[in-house]
């Protein structure tokens, strides 16, 4: 069954704008791993996340009580980045995490650690991803992009990678360490009228922030052409933990879908944006949103897994099959 598609907000961007824990579930140790009496092999889950629009369906499940329905008690413990779930999964700190494809899959391919991709949470849409160069830039199309410096929140990571996937087919080549300058979201529009760059990737609120407050203009929307509707996050574990742990994971999966159906309805979104994050009510109405998928498809992920070997994010293929939990 489709549901119809909503407009997301980008998870680095608002990751950046906020750090409000979500406190009705708080931080937590290790969780319970007593078997409860419907067989599940632990009730309680540690799960890493950020504060931001792409992980509304954690909080949703939590606040809802999709999870306990489930038989499932869910800590959260709130990351400083999507890379930053890596070393917690691996160390046990986290039992899940939510996070980007990008560093999951760049830490699979380089054998830091093994994951399973147990649920996928957002995908892009048009105007959730795009590069904008200020009022009066005299670049005013793709090709005017050439050696030019490109503000990212991260190098060498999800932005630059939708960059340089949209920008290349056009001709246009940035090289990773020279055209491409970290930037933290919120900095970017500074970074525009001082003219330290020429052009930034700014995702939402961002995006519609900047248009507004200083004019930015659209050079190109990143949600089209080689990464429209691209799969951006979504939650893994650890192949240890899901092979201990089966009726567990099964379990987390059964809430979040319930919860990413409750998401098509762009309302539901919009109420509960404010309850965890800085977004206000307001501007929760007027920002683009993508989508939150309600099953889990190798064949979307494998997409981003197989870009990010062509551009060389990562060194060797990467099997998303094979990640993927069977809960």
């Amino acid at each position: 069954m489709r549901f119809p598609r909503l407009h997301r907000v980008s998870i680095l961007g608002l990751a950046t704008l906020t750090a409000v824990a979500l406190t009705a579930t708080g931080c937590g140790g290790s969780g319970s791993s007593k078997k409860s009496a419907s067989g599940l092999e632990k009730t309680e889950l540690n799960v890493g996340m950020l504060p931001v629009a792409d992980a509304a369906q954690l909080r949703i499940a939590i606040d809802r009580g999709l999870f306990k329905a489930q038989g499932l008690t869910v800590k959260t413990q709130i990351l400083a980045g999507g890379a930053d779930a890596i070393p917690k999964l691996k160390s046990g700190n986290l039992d899940l995490s939510f996070g980007s494809y990008v560093p999951f899959f760049m830490a699979q391919s380089k054998g830091v650690i093994d994951l399973r991709i147990v649920a996928d949470a957002f995908q892009s849409a048009p105007g959730t991803h795009v590069i904008l160069v200020a009022k009066d830039s005299n670049i005013h199309s793709i090709k005017d992009l050439v050696g030019k410096k490109v503000a990212v929140n991260v190098k060498k990571n999800l932005s630059s990678l939708m960059v340089q996937a949209t920008l290349q087919p056009s001709g246009v080549k940035l090289d990773d360490e020279k055209n491409f300058v970290a930037v933290p979201f919120p900095q970017m529009e500074t970074a525009l009228k001082t003219h330290a760059v020429d052009a930034v990737q700014a995702v939402e609120p961002f995006n519609t922030q900047l248009q507004k407050s200083i004019g930015a203009r659209l050079i190109t929307d990143l949600s089209a052409g080689p990464t429209a509707n691209f799969p951006i996050a979504g939650y893994a574990t650890t192949t240890v933990f899901a092979k201990k742990n089966p009726k567990t994971v099964a379990a987390f999966q059964r809430a979040l879908a319930a919860a990413q159906t409750l998401l098509t309805d762009r309302k539901v979104l919009e109420q509960t944006l404010p309850t965890y994050t800085k977004i206000d009510a307001n501007t929760a109405t007027t920002l683009h949103y993508g989508t939150y998928p309600t099953s889990l498809s190798v064949t979307r992920l494998q997409r981003v897994a197989d870009i990010a070997l062509q551009y060389g994010y990562i060194t060797k293929s990467v099997d998303v099959k094979s990640m993927v939990s069977a809960g």
